[in-house]
């Protein structure tokens, strides 16, 4: 078993040195996956920029109605043509999106918590996989908390998902949760981020940071960034470009989409950047001059 004590830090994470394992297949370490797994890593990862912009709507599992999401059915099919991946409980789908948007799917699998808690870290595993696949899930999210009081039966979570999606070629998100406690810092990063990569996740999602580029050297797998807090929609976009610019694959916005002032402005915004390599002032000039 590895010692924690006496290690020397590391430190040379080669940031200017592209990804390895990466000869026929373009998504970050999933070379060795088979077709049905590759197939569905296609769908969330756009095959001309190798990148996503996903749309997370899941808020209302744990925050209940929230600003911007009062009436999903009015909300989010707007946004669909914009965005590349729908991250959202199975409840929210069924209910408020007609099937005949063609999006990808992260599916949220994990469930218990709510803003009621102290500590909402004693997640379980909420759907389970022949629902996933009755779903159509192009991947399963799972919320994951590394130094939380419930990490043991996070982790378990996460496994137990991984799995299960292996053995149907279903890939699984890893969500990086940090709760009221927890650090966000470059050190917290590194170490949640590789955990779970290490513990067979197939994309990782995370929060922005300092030295980030170095998060996404040391993560063999996909990194998506979190929109976290709503922002004005100019740091927004210059934060999803300085994410892009080090090495994330792509965002996953919530709150900094369906609460900007103009939501469908905003997705293309952010998708000119993902895909387009727009700069943020160049997004948010773009986004300026289309906003209702």
């Amino acid at each position: 078993m590895a010692d924690q004590f006496g290690n020397k830090l590391a430190k040379d994470y080669m940031t200017d040195v592209p990804f390895e394992n990466n000869k026929s297949f373009y998504v970050k370490g999933m070379e060795n996956m088979d077709w049905g797994m590759k197939s569905r890593l296609a769908k969330i990862f756009n095959p001309k920029s190798g990148r996503t912009v996903m749309l997370a709507f899941d808020h209302g599992y744990i925050m209940g109605s929230t600003a911007g999401l009062e009436r999903l059915d009015l909300a989010i099919p707007p946004l669909a043509e914009d965005v590349d991946v729908f991250m959202a409980t199975r409840g929210a789908m069924r209910t408020c999106i007609p099937p005949y948007f063609d999006k990808g799917l992260a599916l949220r699998v994990t469930a218990g918590g709510s803003v009621l808690d102290d500590d909402m870290s004693h997640e379980v595993i909420g759907v389970d996989i022949e629902d996933a696949i009755r779903m159509n899930a192009t991947c399963m999210a799972v919320q994951t908390f590394i130094g939380a009081p419930g990490q043991k039966d996070s982790i378990a979570n996460l496994v137990k998902t991984i799995d299960m999606g292996n053995k149907y070629g279903i890939p699984v998100m890893g969500v990086v949760a940090v709760g009221k406690q927890m650090e966000r810092t470059t050190k917290y990063f590194l170490l949640a981020t590789r955990i779970l990569a290490e513990l067979g996740a197939h994309i990782i999602k995370t929060y922005y940071c300092e030295d980030f580029d170095k998060v996404v050297a040391a993560c063999p797998v996909p990194i998506v960034v979190a929109g976290g807090k709503k922002l004005p929609e100019d740091e927004a976009l210059e934060m999803t470009y300085n994410a892009i610019r080090q090495g994330a694959a792509g965002v996953d916005m919530g709150r900094n989409i369906f609460q900007a002032e103009d939501p469908k402005a905003m997705a293309k915004a952010v998708a000119k950047v993902v895909h387009e390599n727009y700069t943020g002032k160049e997004a948010y000039d773009y986004y300026l001059s289309i906003k209702k």
